[in-house]
């Protein structure tokens, strides 16, 4: 019963957590570059928040859609590293996905100081090679 249950443990590590170090990540192009158009760096707004996003040297396409030279937009809000770069972005509170292909958002800040950035993710949400990440962009919300 005892080797049973270790071949089974072995095999689904193998088949569930193996991979996610074997993800080929897709190419970017090299003038690729991404940026928030709005708000701009220092910007004083109030809540909800209307974003756009920029992108020059790549197109956007959705999540699950595999096209050379193509990705979707991650809103990082308030994070202080990038999410490790071999893997899918996270989808979370900090990590906003945008698989649908926009090319803008309306979020709610609380007030204060937040940091905004953007990444861009290929069909399966992993980070390109090279990464394609904009300038993280500082915005003050007020009431």
């Amino acid at each position: 019963m005892k080797n049973y249950f270790f071949n089974n443990l072995i095999f689904l590590l193998g088949f569930f957590v193996l991979p996610l170090h074997a993800i080929e990540r897709s190419i970017a192009s090299n003038d690729a570059e991404l940026y928030i158009i709005s708000p701009i760096d220092g910007e004083v707004v109030t809540s909800p928040v209307k974003i756009v996003f920029g992108l020059k040297g790549m197109g956007v396409a959705p999540a699950g859609i595999k096209f050379n030279n193509t990705g979707h937009h991650h809103l990082l809000i308030n994070v202080d590293d990038l999410p490790d770069i071999n893997l899918p972005i996270p989808s979370d509170d900090k990590h906003k996905h945008f698989g649908k292909g926009q090319t803008e958002t309306v979020i709610e800040l609380e007030p204060g100081q937040h940091s905004l950035q953007l990444i861009l993710g290929d069909h399966m949400h992993v980070p390109h090679n090279p990464v394609v990440v904009s300038k993280k962009i500082k915005i003050n919300v007020i009431k």
